[in-house]
């Protein structure tokens, strides 16, 4: 594991320090798990991004979009409560 610095202003670092405490951390584990966090949430907002761009190229039928809506609507026997 690499050892890196981490300019921060004194608020932070503060709300940084407290939390790493409360949570019986410490501040490396805040900072990682924050950065691992940050680059999941990314990650997450380029494939929907590509996701509505893949669809604005080629747009659902309309009557996928029905069909797939009845199917999701109708239950199985073995799904229904009793």
């Amino acid at each position: 594991m690499k050892v890196i610095q981490v300019p921060m202003d004194e608020k932070l670092l503060r709300a940084v320090n407290r939390e790493a405490r409360s949570s019986h951390s410490t501040r490396a584990a805040l900072i990682r798990a924050a950065c691992q966090d940050y680059l999941r949430r990314m990650d997450e907002q380029e494939l929907e991004r590509q996701y509505v761009q893949g669809y604005r190229r080629k747009p659902e039928k309309p009557a996928w979009g029905r069909i797939g809506a009845r199917l999701a609507a109708e239950v199985l026997p073995e799904e229904r409560w009793e």
